[in-house]
This record gives C-alpha cells, sequence and structure tokens, in this order.
C-alpha cells in the first residue's frame, strides 16, 4: 500500500502523517491488518528496537473522588464495586513498589484518586517516592495526582519524582460529554505546568467511549503538540455501575489499528498499551508489541490484569526482551531533553489508569458517527482489583 509506504517512510524522518492519512489508517480493512502492523512495526523497532518497557502501577488512594470522569470507576456516584482506600502510608506504598521492580519493572506509577493534590498531600507523595527511592536507587518513578497547583510539579520534581502523569483522554470538542467538573484546558494546563518544571510529561488517551475516528486522531495530534515523552494508550474498561458500562465498541483488530496510528503520528514516543489491553486485544496482544514499545505489568488501578509471568512469557515468546534499568528508553535525540528519565508514563491520569467505563445513556460520547458495530460484551474478563494494595494479599506482579 502507497499509504503504508509513505507512513514508514515520514516515521523514520520523526515527520507525522497528515490527519487524513491518521485517519485512513483507522479505516483500514482487517485483510490489510497485518500489512498495518508490519509497516508500524518498522517504525517501532527503529526507534526502540525490540526492548519492552516495564511499568507498575501502585494505587496509593482508591475511589471517593470527587471528579464525574464518566469512564472511572472511582468517580463521584459509581456503584462500581471497587476496593476503597484512603493513603498508604510510604512504607506501605515502597512495598507494593518493590513486587513490580522484582518482576522486572523499571518505572513505578505512584497515583492518588482525586480532583487534585493538597499541598499536604504533596508531602505525603514526596515522602513515598524517597522510601522507594531509598530501596531502589535507580528506578524511575511518575506520579498522577489529578490537577497540579502552582508549584507543586517543581516539589515533586525535589522529592525525586522522574514523571508526572495526566491524559488528555478525548478530543477537546468531546471533553464536556464525559466530563463536566473540569475541562479538557485544565489537562492541558496540568501537562504544561509538569514539563515546565523538568518532569518528563506523560500523557495519553482512553479509545473505546463512543468517539468517532476523527475524535481519536484529533486527541493524538493534541498529545503530539504538547510533546510528551510517552502516550499511554487506555481501552475502556466497562465497569458495571458507571455511566460508559454498556460501552463495548473495541474489536482486537481495532485496538491495533489505533495503536499503529498513534506510533505513526507519535514515532519516536514511548507508546504504552495501558488499562484494558487484556480485555479488548485479548490473544492479539503479542501483536500490539509490535506497535508499542511499553506495558504496565500486572494489575491495573481498581481491575485485575493478566498474571505478571503470563506478560513476561508474552514478551519472550513474541521475541521481545524486557528494557533493563540501565538501559534509556528514549532514542538519544529525545532522551537528552528528558531529564535522563528514559521515557514515560503510566496509564491512568488525573482520575485514572484503566479506565473503567460503559456508556452514555443513548449512545457513546460522541454519538454512533464513524464508530463501528458494538463488539460482543466480554464482561467476563472485566475482574475487579482485591489483591496487592490496599488489602492483605500478595500483588500481581
Amino acid at each position: 500500500m502507497d499509504l503504508l509506504n509513505t507512513l514508514v517512510d515520514k516515521g523514520l524522518r520523526r515527520e507525522p502523517p497528515t490527519r487524513e492519512e491518521a485517519l485512513a489508517v483507522l479505516a483500514t480493512s482487517d485483510d490489510d491488518l497485518l500489512d498495518v502492523v508490519a509497516a508500524a512495526g518498522k517504525v517501532r523497532r527503529h526507534w526502540f528496537g525490540r526492548r519492552v518497557k516495564l511499568n507498575y502501577l501502585v494505587n496509593l488512594k482508591s475511589g471517593l473522588c470527587p471528579e464525574d470522569c464518566s469512564y472511572c470507576s472511582q468517580r463521584l456516584g459509581s456503584k462500581a464495586d471497587i476496593l476503597k482506600y484512603t493513603w498508604l502510608k510510604p512504607d506501605e506504598a515502597s512495598q507494593a513498589a518493590a513486587a513490580g521492580l522484582a518482576g522486572g519493572a523499571k518505572r513505578v506509577c505512584l497515583v492518588a484518586s482525586g480532583r487534585g493534590p493538597t499541598d499536604r498531600d504533596v508531602d505525603r507523595v514526596s515522602e513515598t517516592i524517597k522510601a522507594i527511592k531509598e530501596q531502589n536507587e535507580d528506578v524511575e518513578v511518575c506520579a498522577c495526582l489529578g490537577l497540579l497547583s502552582d508549584g507543586q510539579a517543581e516539589r515533586l520534581r525535589a522529592a525525586g519524582a522522574d514523571a508526572y502523569n495526566h491524559n488528555l483522554n478525548t478530543s477537546e470538542s468531546t471533553y464536556g460529554d464525559i466530563t463536566t467538573t473540569h475541562t479538557y484546558a485544565d489537562r492541558v494546563d496540568t501537562v504544561r505546568k509538569a514539563h515546565a518544571a523538568g518532569l518528563s510529561a506523560c500523557s495519553g488517551l482512553i479509545a473505546g467511549m463512543g468517539e468517532s475516528d476523527e475524535d481519536l486522531v484529533d486527541v493524538v495530534f493534541s498529545l503530539r503538540a504538547l510533546d510528551p515523552d510517552s502516550v499511554p494508550v487506555n481501552f475502556l474498561i466497562p465497569f458495571e455501575g458507571t455511566p460508559l458500562a454498556k460501552e463495548w465498541n473495541l474489536t482486537p483488530q481495532r485496538c491495533l489499528r489505533i495503536l499503529a496510528m498513534v506510533r505513526f503520528v507519535c514515532p519516536d514516543v514511548e507508546v504504552r498499551i495501558a488499562g484494558g489491553r487484556e480485555v479488548h486485544l485479548r490473544s492479539m496482544q503479542p501483536l500490539a508489541l509490535h506497535l508499542a514499545n511499553s506495558i504496565f505489568l500486572g494489575d491495573y488501578l481498581t481491575s485485575e490484569g493478566q498474571a505478571g509471568k503470563a506478560d513476561l512469557d508474552m514478551i519472550a515468546d513474541a521475541g521481545f526482551e524486557v528494557e533493563g534499568a540501565g538501559e534509556v528508553t528514549l532514542p538519544e535525540h529525545r532522551a537528552g531533553a528528558a531529564h535522563g528519565c528514559g521515557s514515560h508514563a503510566e496509564a491512568g491520569c488525573g482520575s485514572h489508569a484503566e479506565a473503567g467505563c460503559g456508556s452514555h445513556e443513548g449512545g457513546g460520547v460522541c454519538g454512533t458517527a464513524g464508530v463501528p458495530a458494538a463488539a460482543d460484551p466480554r464482561t467476563d474478563l472485566v475482574a475487579v482489583r482485591r489483591r496487592g494494595a490496599g488489602t492483605d494479599l500478595a500483588p500481581n506482579a
């Protein structure tokens, strides 16, 4: 396909596709899917080889969020039967992080529900960062605490944070349809605050909320303009008890096309497969490693993930290798500007990584234009996290 040859050439030059080319990737047929994966895979391998970076989530504070993000199982009014607990102590968080690091993760993502941190919360997270780094000097730490006030990003950086995650989630034109308690501009402002403070910025999206192809392309181009080091791609987990519980719009094939489009638009950036990969990619997860160079190990914030050993086996069986602690994730031309942090981010943000959700009454976020026919619901694959942080049970790592 001339389109794919053009996109590979542009990706190797760090040149973005046009909007029309990005839309064309999403519109390709299932017959062309392997060609699309192969083309985007050339770009991925050029910049990141066959390395896969492992990241590990620690949910510092779960549930009871005052924000109304429709996709989130921790939202205001959520009826999802998730774990709810207040702040973990620094030693508890450090112990939780240790499990992921022992499993091969090189980055720990510290996430807390809520609109944004108070100054006392920043102090608490700063103590947690220091506790983790005392035990694991080389670990990368990314914070994800919601909207930041002036000066908070600088304090997190001074405490040893390497990165800050805050996702845009969806296009600016439809943002008000999924959240009313803060704005798209608020999210952009927080990403910019993190960048300005010297933190590696991580910002991504959630696919599967009923958005159109145009919305997906809009948010990915907006992310490129913000220039994050890492772009996590979440696939909506339709939790029962959330407004988006009936949104089952994704197939494994569509997920792969979305990841390929993100790779073409952001060729030299860490693309992470985040929440929902087990639910929506299912047995096609190994193919996604040809597109993304980063995944989460084990469980997510409020949902269970694939067993950690299965993650490691999948990477090895697909012919990839786990990125070592001493390796720099980002290409050389980006790593210098990323404050030596490798690459960046986790999956959840502001309000939360795996993005559990379902559906608005009467349809998805932007109606049905350009949205494929709904996939068969796989509620059997949505498992609420009952182990790890906030419990007495061993974590999955």
